[in-house]
């Protein structure tokens, strides 16, 4: 699809590198970028900072009204083609990657290192396929939103955990060919909701999506659905069968600032224990009475409904949200207040410690002194982790940023301890 000059609109794209081998930022990498259509027509190009990132990057994309109307049959997005070069490792090339008008695209990148072998450097190539709402893809086979839970002799959970992996497998179940990916839960649920509804929507309406695919997912954790089968992965790619998780895909800020607000969230009903399993379908090309639909839920975002009001609209009065009472993987749990200038206390220390130790690696986070005293360095250390990792830029250590932090954090001493 060419875009006139005359229906263009602007949307933003951030490109983030790291190293496959230890998730550290690359910096210095080289970005060309092209349209998808036009890919040797090369219209931007710049580098990686320190922290492996591209700044804001403007780029054409169609009108946003083309991602508001269940009406609209043209795409509502501009695809580009992303090329990665840096020095010690093999070449990348994404293509495909969603711009939509108004929002900031992130498209993450992992660059293998260069290995020794006799034919040299290989190009890793990601082709982006049709978002959910503007492709074709199988509609969902429905299934009751509560599962039997059976005592097999397996661990099966008495609470509702989230988990620190979600092993995604990228086709039907029963194909067994197909490859099982270990994906971060939140980074899971951000590569869903980007690829089922638009980040243009109201935050309402992305807000009460995030908790149904949040609430499904953690169902079948719960539940040890595809397990309890004999298959060795939490949940499936496939529309049919789960949601539409892309291997590689970019996600938008918008959604992923409000899972990261939300993640230990779901939907639950009174006397059940277990997550809904809450499906849903887009409403236009796919009708599922008693679901929610996707196209409807933006018009009732659109017309000042909460997500809460959104959700019971489609799935009834009963339905509540719920916290989880466990976050796995994390060394310490979100003190329940915010800190800020003036805290001070084991949580302050343990805040320092994790900041001090991602800074090492992240060299643009300035160094602090863990004393548990939280100053105005300390503030500012926060305040630019969260510029890097896409959170507003408080310099206050709410639930999001600890438990970003704790996530950077562990990511980077796993690396440590194993190597």
């Amino acid at each position: 699809m060419q875009l006139s000059e005359e229906i263009m609109a602007q949307g933003y794209l951030q490109v983030d590198v790291v190293s496959d081998a230890n998730s550290f930022p690359v910096q210095d990498a080289d970005i060309v970028i092209a349209r998808t259509e036009e890919p040797d027509e090369i219209i931007e190009e710049t580098r990686t900072n320190s922290s492996g990132q591209t700044e804001n990057l403007p780029l054409d994309a169609p009108p946003l009204e083309l991602s508001l109307s269940p009406e609209e049959t043209e795409r509502p997005y501009a695809e580009y083609t992303i090329r990665i070069t840096a020095p010690g490792f093999e070449p990348f090339v994404v293509s495909g990657t969603e711009v939509l008008a108004d929002v900031t695209a992130i498209q993450g990148i992992r660059l293998r290192p260069l290995s020794n072998a006799p034919d040299g450097e290989q190009t890793e190539t990601v082709t982006i396929p049709d978002h959910t709402l503007y492709g074709d893809y199988l509609p969902k086979i429905a299934e009751s939103e509560i599962k039997p839970v059976i005592e097999t002799g397996e661990i099966v959970l008495s609470r509702v955990v989230v988990p620190q992996t979600i092993v995604v497998h990228d086709g039907v179940p029963t194909n067994a060919s197909a490859a099982n990916y270990y994906v971060p839960y939140r980074d899971y649920i951000k590569n869903v909701a980007s690829s089922e509804i638009y980040a243009t929507w109201p935050r309402s309406t992305i807000v009460a999506n995030v908790l149904a695919i949040m609430s499904f997912t953690l169902n079948r954790v719960y539940t040890e659905w595809y397990r309890n089968q004999g298959y060795d992965f939490t949940i499936t790619s496939s529309t049919a069968y789960d949601h539409k998780w892309i291997y590689g895909r970019n996600i938008f800020e918008s959604i992923s600032v409000v899972v990261d607000d939300i993640f230990d969230n779901y939907l639950s009903r009174p006397g059940v224990k277990q997550p809904i399993l809450t499906q849903y379908c887009d409403g236009r090309k796919v009708r599922c009475p008693g679901w929610m639909t996707q196209w409807g839920s933006c018009e009732l975002g659109e017309a000042g409904y909460s997500p809460i009001e959104i959700l019971r609209n489609f799935y009834g009065d009963d339905m509540y949200i719920n916290t989880a009472e466990q976050i796995s993987g994390i060394p310490a749990s979100w003190p329940g207040y915010d800190l800020k200038i003036g805290a001070t206390g084991d949580k302050v220390r343990q805040l320092q410690e994790q900041l001090d130790a991602i800074s090492s690696v992240y060299t643009a986070i300035p160094d602090i002194s863990p004393d548990g005293i939280y100053g105005p360095a300390t503030a500012e250390a926060v305040r630019k982790f969260q510029s890097i990792f896409g959170l507003p830029q408080t310099g206050v250590v709410d639930f999001a940023t600890w438990y970003k932090i704790s996530h950077i954090y562990v990511g980077i001493t796993r690396i440590a301890e194993l190597s």
